[in-house]
C-alpha cells in the first residue's frame, strides 16, 4: 500500500496527525472547529483492486470440478499402475538373474563332469596302453580269443570287458542309460535358443539344401526351371574359381543377426595382434582345421567378430572344397556369403584381382553370355586376402579336446603361392577349435581308418566319428559344445618374390612360418589353453 497523501487545507497527512502530540485544529464546511484526525481518511490513490486476486477469479463450475477430480482419480490410479508394472518387472529381471545363475551353475557342473569323464578317457587308454605294451606281439593279440571282446559301460561310466561283464550280474538298462544323459531344461532363455538355432542351421545347411534340390526336382513343374539350372551348376558356371567372389558376396548377408547369434553361442573372439597393411595382399592360414571349422566360418565368413573393423581395407575370402559348390542351391548360398574355391587357379586370380566382374559383358545376341561373365583386369592396389584351412580333411582326424596336433610339414603349396604372389603369410592359430567335439579315435591299419583315408583321396574330405551336444541333451548329437573359441592372428611373414621358388627356398620360408607359429602358441597357450592335457600331450605339435 503507498503512503497515505496529506491534507488538501492543512498540509498534513493522517498519519502525522496521529503520531503528533498536539494535533492541528481545522475548521468543517459549518465553520464549527474539529482535530484533524477526527475526520475520516482520504480515499487511498492506490491502483490496487478493490478485492483480493483469489475473489478475482471465477470459480470453475460444479462440472469443472468433477471433471479435474475425475482427472485426479485417474492419475492416481495410472500411478498405481506404473507402481505395479514396475514391481512385476523388478520381479521379472530377478527371477531372471536367479536362471541366469541356476543356469551358469548347471553349465560349470556340466562342464565339470566333462573334465572328470575326459580325465577318466585319458586314464583308461593309459592303461590299456601299459597293458597292451606288456603283451608279445600284435600278431598274438589278434589270434587272441580276448582280441574281439566285447565292451560294456558299467553304470559309473567305466569300460569293462566281456570277461568282466559276464561275471557283473548289474547290466545297465536302456531307462538307466537314458537316465544318464543330461537333458536340456525348459527354462532356457530365448537368446541361448536363439544361438542354438543359429549354430543347428549353419551345421545342417548343406544337408537342408539337397533335400530341397530333391523336393524340387520331383515336381515336374519344376523342370523347366531346373534343367537349365542344372546345365549352369555343372558345365558352365565357374565362379567360385575364377576369382569373382570377393565381388558377388552379399554384404547384407554376411551382417545379418543370426551369424552374432551364432558366434555368441561359443563365443567366438577374433584377436588381432598387429595391424596389416591394406596396400599389401595376404595369406591367412588358419590352424587347427577341428571337425567342422567353426572358427573359420565365424570370423572370416561373416561380419560378427568385426574383421572389417580390425582390419580395415582388406577384402578377405574364405576357401572351400570344389565339392560343396557341385550341391545346388548349397552353392548359390556359398558364394552369397562369400567363399570360393581352395583350387590354385582360383588362390591365384583372387590374389592376383583379376577377375573383377564386368557389367557390359551380358548380351541379348549371345546366350551363353546369360550364364557367363567375362572380367575385366584390375590394378594391383592390394588389400585382397585369402584365408585356407591348412591342415584340410587330414588335420580333422587330429581333432582331440586338449591337444592341438598340426599338419603342415608337407603342405608347401600355400608357401609356394606366397613367394610367386608376393603375398604375406599370416598365421592364425584358433585356440578351442579342437574342444567343440569328442572323436572316436580307430586304431592305424583297421577298416575304420582305412575307410576314413579312401574317403579323403576320392571325395576330398573324410567322416570323423565325432559327436558333442544335441539340441535338447548334453551328451550325444551333432551340435558342438558351448566352448569358447579364441581366434589369434599373428605377425605376417614376408617371403622373397620368385617366379619359381626352389626347394631350398619354400624349406627355408617354411621353417619360420612354423617358429612363428610355435611363438604364438608359447606366447597364448596360458591365456586361451588353460584346460589342454597335461604334459607333452598338451603342447602343439606338428604331426605332418
Amino acid at each position: 500500500m503507498s503512503a497515505t497523501p496529506p491534507n488538501e487545507k492543512t498540509g498534513f497527512s493522517y498519519a502525522q496527525v496521529a503520531a503528533s502530540d498536539n494535533p492541528p485544529i481545522v475548521h468543517n464546511s459549518e465553520g464549527v472547529p474539529e482535530l484533524a484526525s477526527s475526520r475520516p481518511p482520504l480515499a487511498s490513490k492506490s491502483t490496487s483492486p478493490p478485492t483480493s486476486y483469489a475473489s478475482a477469479v471465477e470459480k470453475p463450475s460444479p462440472e469443472e470440478r468433477r471433471r479435474i477430480r475425475a482427472d485426479r482419480e485417474a492419475a492416481k490410479v495410472i500411478d498405481e499402475q506404473e507402481k505395479i508394472i514396475a514391481e512385476e518387472r523388478a520381479e521379472r529381471r530377478r527371477r531372471r538373474r536367479e536362471r541366469d545363475e541356476q543356469e551358469r551353475r548347471d553349465q560349470d557342473s556340466y562342464e565339470e563332469e566333462k573334465k572328470q569323464r575326459r580325465k577318466e578317457r585319458r586314464e583308461r587308454k593309459d592303461r590299456e596302453r601299459r597293458e597292451s605294451g606288456g603283451e608279445s606281439s600284435a600278431s598274438s593279440r589278434h589270434l587272441s580269443p580276448h582280441a574281439h571282446r566285447t565292451e560294456k559301460i558299467r553304470q559309473d561310466g567305466t569300460v569293462r570287458s566281456g570277461s568282466d561283464a559276464s561275471d557283473d550280474e548289474e547290466k545297465p538298462s536302456l531307462v538307466s542309460a537314458i537316465q544318464k544323459v543330461h537333458w536340456a531344461p525348459l527354462n532356457i532363455p530365448l537368446p541361448r535358443r536363439l544361438q542354438t538355432a543359429a549354430v543347428l542351421w549353419h551345421t545342417l545347411s548343406m544337408t537342408l539344401f539337397f533335400s530341397f534340390f530333391w523336393f524340387v526336382l520331383a515336381i515336374p513343374l519344376s523342370w523347366p526351371i531346373m534343367v537349365p539350372y542344372l546345365i549352369y551348376v555343372f558345365f558352365l558356371a565357374n565362379n567360385h574359381a575364377d576369382g569373382s567372389a570377393p565381388y558377388k558376396r552379399s554384404e547384407w548377408l554376411r551382417n545379418l543377426p543370426i551369424w552374432r547369434l551364432y558366434t555368441e553361442y561359443f563365443p567366438i573372439r577374433l584377436h588381432r595382434t598387429v595391424e596389416l597393411d591394406p596396400s599389401k595382399n595376404y595369406i591367412f592360414a588358419y590352424h587347427p582345421h577341428g571337425i567342422i571349422s567353426h572358427g573359420a566360418f565365424g570370423n572370416f565368413c561373416t561380419e560378427a567378430t568385426g574383421f572389417s573393423k580390425l582390419f580395415p581395407g582388406i577384402k578377405n575370402t574364405l576357401l572351400t572344397i570344389d565339392n560343396n559348390f557341385n550341391i545346388p542351391f548349397n552353392r548359390e548360398y556359398l558364394l552369397a556369403l562369400g567363399l570360393a574355391s581352395v583350387s590354385k587357379r582360383s588362390c591365384e586370380a583372387l590374389l592376383r584381382g583379376e577377375a573383377r566382374p564386368n557389367k557390359n559383358s551380358r548380351s541379348l545376341l549371345n546366350p551363353v553370355s546369360w550364364f557367363t561373365r567375362s572380367s575385366e583386369k584390375v590394378a594391383d592396389e592390394g588389400g585382397r586376402a585369402i584365408t585356407i584351412v591348412i591342415g584340410g580333411a587330414r588335420e580333422s582326424l587330429e581333432a582331440h579336446p586338449g591337444s592341438m596336433k598340426l599338419v603342415c610339414k608337407k603342405r608347401r603349396g600355400f608357401l609356394k603361392l606366397a613367394m610367386r604372389e608376393g603375398a604375406g603369410v599370416v598365421p592364425v592359430l584358433s585356440f578351442g577349435e579342437n574342444d567343440l567335439y569328442e572323436q572316436l579315435v580307430p586304431d592305424e591299419g583297421s577298416w575304420i581308418r582305412k575307410m576314413q583315408m579312401l574317403a579323403k583321396k576320392t571325395m576330398g574330405f573324410t567322416v570323423p566319428l565325432a559327436h558333442a551336444r544335441g539340441v535338447f541333451n548334453y551328451d550325444v548329437g551333432l551340435l558342438p559344445y558351448r566352448h569358447e573359441i579364441n581366434t589369434v592372428v599373428g605377425k605376417p611373414i614376408f617371403p622373397p618374390k620368385t617366379t619359381e621358388p626352389t626347394d631350398q627356398q619354400v624349406a627355408e620360408f617354411q621353417e619360420r612360418y612354423i617358429d612363428e607359429l610355435q611363438r604364438m602358441w608359447d606366447e597364448w597357450k596360458d591365456v586361451f589353453a588353460q584346460d589342454r592335457l597335461p604334459g607333452r600331450d598338451g603342447e602343439m605339435e606338428f604331426v605332418e
